[in-house]
């Protein structure tokens, strides 16, 4: 997937979505444990680099969630341009756009050569 520019994605499995993984990157995650037996605690902290996003994330994105990149310009510069979000939707505003306004004329119905109103 060699594209310049904006990636926005939904769910994907397989090498498209191992593909956007390694496209958005890896960071450094830091991780801690401790164990314990019956004279002391003992505490480790380790450091390694995951995938910013990891394939099985972007191939378990539920409806409405999506993951993608942005560019940005020299002189309009975007910190965070790799996101993983969710498209909220308001329902009940949602629901009444759907509703007729106004009730629809009826229309002739053709029967084997004549014409009746339904």
């Amino acid at each position: 997937m060699n594209t310049v520019g904006n990636i926005f994605s939904g769910q994907v499995v397989g090498e498209t979505a191992k593909t956007l993984s390694e496209r958005f990157g890896k960071v450094l995650q830091k991780r801690q444990s401790i164990s314990i037996n019956r004279q002391d605690v003992s505490t480790s902290i380790n450091t390694q680099m995951d995938s910013l996003i990891p394939p099985s994330k972007i191939s378990g994105l539920t409806q409405g969630m999506f993951v993608g990149s942005v560019s940005d310009n020299f002189n309009e510069r975007i910190e965070q341009k790799i996101f993983h979000c969710e498209i909220v939707v308001d329902a009940e505003k949602v629901s009444a756009r759907r509703k007729p306004t106004r009730k629809s004329p009826s229309l002739p119905t053709l029967r084997t050569g004549t014409a009746t109103t339904a």
